[in-house]
């Protein structure tokens, strides 16, 4: 979408407010205030400069903490000026950010996740465009409420936050995520047109990086979130521990897998490799939260660490699945030590909500031989003992050998599609039944011409994982009243819900993603660009 059409959409959405407004009675302080905070911002992003300072100045009579109630004959004389404007002249000035920004190297930024939590549609909108543009995937959340699931639901890799949001402050949201967030090193950068010398100190004293004042020149945006990720990487090469659980990290695995292999092929000095995941582990976030969830990663690492040799090496291996190398020791010797460990852990009692519960884990473990000496063949040797361990009843731990026989639990993903276009489902359904994405076993397909059908189908089960594609404007029932019923009846962590909408259904959007969309696509679309995102979503969904 072009900067033109985005200031056709802060036209429209100027012109359509001051019509609802005028309809009502009373319109509140707040309403106003916050109208044109975000008009001020979304404005001057886009180049529209007069209205921006007319934004700016007129901000000045209303503010966020006022409870008074206006009538029309009173804030018109404010407002109206706008439509005038508007009118006058609505073609001003256009910034060249996005023609400049695509002289950025692609190649150089990473598929790196940036969640976006502010309530101005219409900046966000711009920021999603011309950040996946560079290769970013963007993630949205409208509230502070949304962005806290979505926090804590897929770990981004980067926080943009407005500080004016219409439940609770970014500051209150700030303070909730500020310690995950420093953990796991990702960086958040507030973007806000409360901009006062006092907010931007309190900001940086709680740990934000950047402050980045509204409008936004996105020329500038773009160099600082490509140099911030560009620090990220220099972070994460440079540490190689878990700060979480104390376990070494993936980077440290593989280097530690390399050697060992190495050693191997040069000395026959032999090794065991154990893969280990908590059983369950996703009930317990579900029930007590993510910080118990943390805990429980820390009381089992704590446990690990104290239990094995110097010479041994403890990583994490991704969320709740572990990795222990055991050198100079063979499977039947490191058995006897992953079952210590699992015996002692599983009697470890934990404490939330006025419960007392217990978490056991699974595991699985292949040994080094001169035929098999390769590591992507002895991960895939102690995954199939892993899974073979989850398939025989969990917390218990089972040797890789030739003649294991493993049914493997492969990872099913039930994708609908609800459109009313024959053609769209057609493309669709022709895509989805060649489309094999890697470690997702099955790939189930249904489509259905409208939402009552949809909704009066026997689709969901409870032990399966689903994503809608779910289009926004159909006959009868449409796409927003069809998610509010899926949210309504369903538990969201089975199902994403991404919106199809077209290019000027801007409500539909707002709408979508205030009532749960996890995500959004403006049609027409590329199905390649639209089963990359679609993989990406499900990884995070199912793993």
């Amino acid at each position: 979408m072009t900067i033109q059409k985005y200031k056709d959409l802060v036209e429209k959405r100027i012109k359509q407010t001051l019509q609802e407004w005028s309809e009502q009675p009373e319109i509140t302080e707040k309403e106003i205030y916050r109208f044109l905070h975000n008009l001020k911002g979304t404005a001057g992003t886009v180049g529209m400069r007069e209205v921006e300072a007319l934004a700016e100045s007129t901000l000045l009579f209303f503010s966020d903490d006022s409870h008074k109630s206006w009538s029309m004959e009173e804030w018109g004389d404010y407002l109206f000026p706008f439509n005038t404007l508007i009118d006058k002249n609505s073609s001003s000035v256009m910034i060249n950010s996005l023609n400049s920004a695509k002289q950025l190297n692609n190649e150089e930024i990473r598929q790196n996740e940036i969640l976006i939590i502010d309530d101005d549609v219409e900046l966000v909108a711009i920021l999603k465009e011309t950040l996946e543009k560079q290769s970013y995937y963007v993630s949205i959340a409208l509230s502070a409420e949304r962005g806290l699931k979505k926090f804590y639901g897929s770990k981004p890799d980067m926080i943009l936050l407005d500080i004016l949001l219409p439940d609770i402050s970014g500051i209150e949201v700030l303070n909730q995520i500020i310690g995950k967030a420093k953990k796991e090193h990702i960086p958040i950068i507030i973007i806000s047109g409360e901009h006062s010398k006092e907010i931007q100190l309190h900001a940086y004293s709680l740990g934000v990086m950047d402050f980045v004042c509204k409008p936004v020149d996105l020329d500038l945006f773009l160099m600082l979130i490509k140099n911030r990720f560009e620090l990220k990487r220099e972070w994460q090469e440079a540490i190689i521990v878990d700060e979480l659980t104390g376990a070494f990290n993936r980077k440290h695995f593989n280097q530690t897998m390399k050697q060992l292999v190495s050693d191997f092929k040069r000395t026959s000095r032999i090794f065991s490799l154990a893969l280990i995941d908590l059983d369950h582990f996703k009930k317990v976030n579900d029930s007590y939260g993510h910080l118990v969830g943390d805990e429980v990663l820390q009381a089992f690492s704590h446990l690990v660490l104290n239990s094995i040799r110097v010479e041994d090496t403890f990583c994490r291996f991704g969320g709740e699945e572990f990795a222990l190398f055991l050198p100079n020791t063979d499977a039947a010797s490191a058995l006897l030590v992953i079952e210590r460990i699992q015996k002692n852990f599983s009697s470890l009692e934990f404490s939330a909500k006025n419960e007392i519960f217990q978490v056991s884990f699974s595991s699985g473990i292949t040994e080094v031989t001169e035929a098999d000496q390769e590591s992507d063949r002895l991960i895939e040797e102690a995954d199939q003992a892993l899974y073979a361990s989850k398939n025989a009843g969990r917390n218990q731990t089972i040797l890789y050998s030739e003649h294991l026989l493993v049914i493997k639990k492969d990872k099913v993903l039930n994708v609908i599609i609800v459109d009313d276009d024959a053609l769209i489902r057609r493309i669709m359904n022709s895509h989805f039944s060649t489309w094999r994405p890697a470690n997702i076993g099955t790939v189930n397909i249904k489509s259905y011409a409208n939402g009552l059908d949809f909704l009066e189908a026997d689709w969901y089960s409870s032990e399966e994982k689903y994503i809608i594609l779910l289009d926004g404007v159909m006959p009868d029932l449409d796409g927003v009243e069809v998610l509010e019923r899926i949210r309504r009846t369903y538990p969201e962590v089975n199902i994403l819900v991404i919106m199809l909408t077209g290019r000027n259904n801007q409500a539909d959007i707002v709408h979508a993603l205030q009532m749960g969309a996890d995500d959004y696509v403006i049609k027409p679309f590329h199905m390649p660009e639209l089963l990359s995102r679609i993989e990406r979503l499900a990884y995070r969904f199912l793993f």
